[in-house]
């Protein structure tokens, strides 16, 4: 029997490092990307993986990247990010590009490519990473709202574009997570970054790694369509129980 294989996007740290971590643990084959190789090299030598650069904003890396693997079983959409919180008014259109490009057009790539190999696979999963962004708009958040809802309707679409085909689909909802996100949106600010999450108790990468562990684990006949995962102390976007510190 072959090895099952899954495709883990953004794997160089937070929740897609945590995944990788996990489905290895599940008996699967995992191919890591990310642009930061060095990181997604030192994941598949510790998980028994196979390491691949990836960019997902660039066809020819994506192209590279989807024509090594010659197997997969399931596809975790990982790849993404935010970048700034500012108003419409004060907005930064090379912010938005960067937001759309990796959220969106990446994600669409990615899919695309591997499409045919998981219809193939006979029990093909595809999971995609989007956010409670993808379901509430805030306040000076527009760019990656935007992002997130359209990458989670063209996941969605495809719920119906593959129903009668040997693929599921799940799209993943987290809230706040304590990972490198906050800091690749303030630029580096480690400050900054740090009081999203002060006086609370976040979600951490394990939390959603666990989670897509328990979809990949499902039977055929099982399609998790939506899951929307919070911290306790987190209602929606920006509405946090925050403990003085």
């Amino acid at each position: 029997m072959s090895i099952r294989t899954a495709v883990v996007t953004g794997a160089s740290s937070g929740i897609g490092e945590a995944t990788a971590r996990e489905l290895a643990k599940q008996g699967y084959h995992v191919y890591v990307g990310a642009r930061r190789f060095d990181r997604v090299r030192r994941l598949a030598e510790e998980i028994g993986g196979t390491a691949i650069e990836l960019d997902v904003t660039s066809e020819d890396s994506v192209r590279a990247f989807t024509d090594a693997v010659d197997r997969v079983d399931v596809l975790v959409n990982n790849a993404g990010g935010a970048k700034g919180l500012a108003p419409v008014i004060d907005a930064d259109l090379d912010d938005w590009r960067w937001m759309w490009e990796t959220n969106v057009v990446g994600t669409l790539r990615v899919t695309k490519a591997l499409l045919p190999k998981l219809i193939a696979s006979g029990d093909g999963l595809i999971v995609t990473i989007t956010s409670i962004a993808a379901l509430h708009t805030y306040d000076n958040g527009s760019g990656y709202t935007s992002a997130k809802h359209a990458q989670a309707v063209a996941h969605r679409t495809l719920r119906g574009e593959l129903l009668g085909k040997p693929v599921r689909l799940t799209e993943i909802a987290p809230g706040a997570v304590e990972t490198e996100f906050s800091l690749v949106r303030f630029d580096g600010d480690a400050d900054r970054a740090a009081k999203v999450y002060e006086g609370i108790d976040p979600l951490h990468a394990q939390d959603i790694a666990e989670i897509v562990g328990f979809v990949a684990t499902r039977p055929p006949h099982v399609n998790l369509d939506t899951i929307v995962v919070k911290p306790r102390d987190q209602a929606g976007p920006g509405s946090f129980a925050r403990r003085q510190t």
